[in-house]
């Protein structure tokens, strides 16, 4: 039962008053708390309170899932976009803005995302490079 509702029921004027009342911190609380915190901050060499327990009072580590930072929906701009287009076949595209002002889409195509972001860091190296150039020789032919 929640705290407001016991409080109620008792009578207490407020649910803080039967917090006081009714709960206890044991050691074993207190150090079962500290081992789990000292876990959540990676540091799992061991517990913190040098007694010895049994199999029941031990702190079991958890389990870690390997990290895998979220990919978010939208990139960073110039650094084009990349989607799965079937379960082993990636799409990486990049959308800059040519040297005649106008937009322009390019393509590639991976089995790995990883391989992708590769094929397509280089593909943005290289389009870039392509509408530098481009962005010289028209500013070149204006001048003469």
């Amino acid at each position: 039962m929640d705290v407001k509702t016991l409080s109620a029921i008792i009578g207490h004027i407020s649910s803080e008053t039967t917090l006081n009342i009714y709960t206890h911190i044991t050691d074993n609380m207190q150090r079962s708390a500290a081992n789990k915190i000292e876990q959540g901050f990676g540091r799992n060499e061991g517990s913190l309170s040098e007694d010895k327990q049994t199999p029941d009072q031990a702190v079991k580590t958890p389990v870690r899932a390997k990290f895998e930072p979220k990919q978010p929906k939208i990139r960073r701009p110039g650094t084009g976009c990349i989607f799965q287009i079937s379960a082993n076949k990636w799409e990486g595209s990049y959308s800059p803005k040519l040297a005649n002002g106008k937009r322009k889409k390019f393509n590639i195509y991976a089995d790995t995302r990883e391989e992708c972001e590769k094929k397509l860091a280089i593909m943005i190296a290289e389009k870039n490079a392509e509408i530098a150039t481009e962005k010289e020789r028209l500013k070149a032919e204006q001048s003469a």
